[in-house]
């Protein structure tokens, strides 16, 4: 049985596998993490191997003790074992480790050519080419960030929770604020699609994943396919070819 692990900067996105099949997906807030709080959302579950993904290395660094004290040691993807990609970025060690996991995923389970956008913390766009190559993509600030950054950086503007808009023109402060980061950034999302597609080719197709993904999905046009646990399924198809290395070489 496998855990896999996505740590992010806003959630730790945790999958239990049996082969390919996906048992059990639980998220963690990044700063409340906790042995007692992992163990609670763990439940009967007793995974005896484990991979971990992550943006937040003092977090990746915790984790490994919580599950050290399970007698679980996790391959860390980047130190231990790295994406079987083809990494076309000016320099490769730049890119998240999270955006590769995604494009080797889509590769294996979807195709190419590609277009990936993820609603995290921060919305990554990333191209992965008819030759399986990751090319690259755009990073921009994500929904959440957006709508704190208005309310601490204006004197009266509130605080509000990201959620589903009720009408597109605002009749009141709260409902302004949802609309115009809502709708926004879904128009932002469209034109950026558009501009990838053709930049990719013929053939390309668009895959969204992420924390918001089931709220933005909604109201962006240019999105062909939604897989929430993308990024869990590529890391479980990771430490199967891993696997198989280690067992080439014995």
């Amino acid at each position: 049985m496998l855990l896999t692990i996505d740590i992010g900067n806003t959630n730790i996105t945790f999958g239990i596998f049996m082969g390919k099949k996906l048992l059990r997906r639980f998220d963690i807030p990044t700063d409340k993490l906790g042995y007692a709080t992992f163990k609670k959302k763990l439940g009967s579950f007793k995974p005896s191997q484990a991979i971990i993904c992550s943006v937040v290395p003092k977090v990746t660094r915790h984790l490994k003790g919580i599950l050290s004290r399970m007698l679980i040691h996790p391959l860390i993807i980047g130190k231990d074992v790295r994406v079987p990609i083809k990494n076309l970025y000016r320099k490769p060690s730049e890119v998240g480790q999270d955006r590769l996991v995604n494009a080797y995923a889509v590769i294996r389970l979807y195709g190419t050519p590609a277009v990936i956008v993820d609603f995290g913390t921060a919305i990554t766009f990333d191209v992965v080419s008819k030759n399986k190559e990751y090319r690259g993509g755009l990073i921009v600030p994500g929904l959440k960030i957006s709508l704190e950054a208005l309310s601490r950086r204006t004197a009266l503007l509130p605080k509000l929770e990201l959620r589903a808009p009720h009408e597109f023109i605002g009749k009141d402060t709260k409902s302004s604020m949802l609309s115009g980061i809502v709708y926004g950034f879904a128009s932002l999302t469209d034109q950026l699609l558009s501009q990838l597609k053709k930049d990719t080719g013929k053939g390309a197709h668009v895959l969204a994943t992420g924390g918001d993904v089931s709220l933005m999905a909604r109201y962006c046009r240019r999105i062909d396919k939604i897989d929430e646990t993308l990024t869990l399924k590529g890391l479980n198809l990771i430490y199967g070819e891993a696997k198989k290395e280690i067992s080439k070489k014995v």
